[in-house]
């Protein structure tokens, strides 16, 4: 059986704050330069985007961007197809072969172009396919491919100014500054 002293609750790491401030900047930016614009996806970007260097924020991030371009232009497509059929929309059995037929695609497209695209690839064409409507599924796709672009961006961003090594220096000078000031520098 574990013991007290052996479990060790969660901390605040760099990583932690890096995403922390790539997603608030991104709401931020919203709000003082998009304000009608909602800025979730840029923040979700954000969050998907964060890595625990630039190569992992570089990864994430493009499996995030190019999942929701992949996934968008695919889903526009096959939606409007659907709508050649049924132009007014709605919930029809033909979305099931569509489904079916964009999943093998973005496949394909993903092995093409970026491998991890994939999962959020499906997640946006499945959006588009089931839940948009006809009067929304492009400016949907458009806004999600800008606001996610948006969010991968910002983290991208904050990986490159705040890499592990300066922050950690930035820590160590904080804490010689700290001991200094407490008297705990003083052998």
């Amino acid at each position: 059986m574990e013991t007290a002293e052996k479990r060790r609750f969660p901390g605040v790491g760099l990583r932690n704050i890096k995403t922390a401030c790539s997603a608030t900047l991104c709401a931020l930016l919203y709000f003082l330069l998009l304000p009608d614009r909602n800025p979730a996806f840029a923040c979700i970007g954000a969050i998907f985007g964060m890595g625990a260097n630039m190569e992992h924020s570089k990864l994430h991030g493009g499996n995030r961007l190019f999942g929701t371009i992949i996934g968008g232009f695919l889903g526009m497509g096959l939606y409007r197809v659907f709508l050649i059929v049924y132009p007014e929309g709605g919930h029809h059995l033909l979305l099931v072969p569509l489904l079916f037929i964009g999943v093998v695609i973005l496949i394909i497209l993903a092995q093409i172009f970026w491998v991890g695209a994939v999962q959020p690839g499906g997640v946006v064409l499945c959006l588009l396919l089931f839940s948009i409507g006809p009067d929304n599924y492009i400016s949907y796709s458009l806004n999600r491919m800008f606001d996610t672009g948006v969010g991968v961006v910002m983290s991208l961003l904050i990986n490159y100014l705040l890499p592990r090594e300066r922050l950690e220096g930035w820590i160590e000078w904080g804490r010689g500054r700290w001991d200094a000031i407490s008297g705990r520098g003083e052998s």
